[in-house]
């Protein structure tokens, strides 16, 4: 879960309006002021389900997943990173689409086997995995368990020992170096992986653990990256690192998983990430690990998660007051940052960029008024829009922050204030159906427990 913004220390104002012109010219449509998503005007979408709402297109998914899958050597094999967006939904979508599905909790494994996903198509990453999470994988027998600490793999080897199994595990490895991206995950001191100075060391002490079979290594540098030469540089790092670990292995080296990374572009200053580039790079790369007997009969994997599933939401609210003060406008909505962290800025963002953003039901009239788009929390900081020029605002708009697929609703704070969750909904076949319903003031209460002191005698207040 990570900012697509750059680090800085000061606020930047508002994106411009033709970055939202392209997305819709992408990937949506306008017809006598109204955006659709998949054939479907989102008003109607509103009007049917409420708001405030996720709404995905699963064409838009299906053809990222096919494009991306097309640019990979036949070697190679996508892994969705499900903590982008968990929806059931999208974990049957990516798995009709043959990727696998990499999770880094307890919660995320149980998620994908009800989703129907084999064992052997799961992988499992994440520097604190409890020993509960380390059983619950071992015993559902996945694909590869991502140690990332030579803790971690003393801890898996008791538990495969004592359950006379094998833990078929990749190691993640923290490189020297690492460049690019909104946000490293590598190439400094960090909690993910070990080291690479220490790689040889910690590998020989774990070859002498009886439980495991290290089969391949992990490597995931950094994320939302939109320079292809910094992820085919990345890609080489971990090439060469995975020379190092099969040299010492008694059999081949069977996996090598790149990590994520691929970004999408959120900001107009920002360019589409070249998959071209991308494409040509990774088959050199699997000409080089088919040319080396090392390697030879490793398969290739990324784990993309936003670059999958970010284009192909948005998160809409209707506008519930319009309020002016001291010269500014305030378009006050239904949602806000409780369901959208990440629009408000205050997902690890110092500039805090709006995404793109439109009111949904006027995107043929001008952009001519600033406005702040606020939401109903009791701060400052549910803002999704700052100094943003759109039409003029009215009570009973819908608003759309875009590039709303991926680390929207699963990081966001929904217990705040206790408002509703919102609802998703998933277009299809040119039809809208609910895949997951809005949340209700009891389910609050759902998983409280009262201990069996607690008075029943209720509101003694005015007593």
């Amino acid at each position: 879960m990570t900012s697509p913004n750059p680090a800085s220390d000061r606020n930047e104002p508002v994106a411009k309006q033709d970055h939202v012109a392209r997305l819709v010219k992408q990937h949506f449509s306008v017809c006598e002021g109204q955006l659709s998503i998949g054939g479907i005007r989102v008003a109607d979408i509103a009007a049917q389900f409420g708001t405030p709402l996720y709404v995905y297109d699963q064409d838009l998914i299906e053809a990222r997943i096919d494009r991306l899958r097309q640019a990979l050597p036949e070697s190679f094999r996508l892994f969705y990173s499900i903590k982008a967006n968990p929806n059931a939904t999208i974990l049957r979508t990516m798995l009709a689409r043959g990727c696998g599905l990499e999770v880094a909790s307890a919660g995320e494994l149980y998620q994908t086997l009800q989703a129907g996903c084999r064992p052997e198509n799961i992988v499992f990453a994440g520097p604190g995995k409890t020993r509960d999470e380390l059983a619950a994988a071992l015993q559902a027998g996945i694909r590869e368990i991502h140690v990332e600490s030579l803790e971690e793999a003393e801890c898996l080897n008791a538990l495969a020992l004592d359950s006379n199994r094998t833990a078929t595990i990749s190691l993640r490895i923290n490189p020297v170096a690492a460049s690019g991206g909104a946000m490293r995950m590598g190439g400094q001191a960090t909690p993910f992986g070990i080291d690479e100075e220490e790689l040889e060391t910690t590998l020989d002490q774990m070859l002498a653990l009886a439980g495991l079979k290290i089969v391949g290594i992990h490597l995931f540098m950094s994320t939302q990256v939109l320079d292809a030469s910094v992820l085919l540089e990345q890609y080489q790092r971990a090439l060469q690192i995975a020379q190092r670990v099969a040299v010492r292995l008694p059999h081949p080296l069977e996996s090598i998983d790149f990590g994520g990374g691929l970004g999408t572009p959120y900001f107009p200053h920002e360019r589409e990430l070249d998959l071209e580039q991308v494409a040509a790079g990774l088959r050199e790369i699997a000409n080089q690990m088919r040319s080396d007997p090392l390697l030879s009969s490793a398969q290739g994997i990324l784990e993309p998660g936003r670059y999958l599933v970010n284009e192909a939401g948005i998160y809409l609210a209707r506008v519930t007051r319009v309020k002016h003060s001291r010269g500014k406008t305030f378009g006050v909505i239904d949602g806000g940052m409780h369901h959208h962290l990440a629009a408000s800025g205050n997902l690890g963002q110092t500039i805090k960029r709006n995404y793109p953003v439109a009111l949904v039901n006027k995107m043929d009239q001008p952009n001519d008024q600033p406005v702040d788009i606020v939401g109903p929390l009791c701060t400052p900081l549910d803002t999704l829009a700052r100094k943003v020029d759109l039409p003029a605002i009215e009570m009973g708009d819908l608003f759309a922050v875009f590039q709303s697929g991926a680390y929207a609703r699963t990081s966001s704070p929904h217990g705040f204030l206790s408002h509703n969750t919102p609802a998703e909904v998933m277009i299809a076949n040119g039809s809208a159906t609910l895949v997951r319903r809005r949340g209700e003031p009891q389910d609050y209460l759902s998983d409280q427990c009262e201990p069996p002191h607690a008075s029943s005698a209720g509101d003694a207040s005015g007593q």
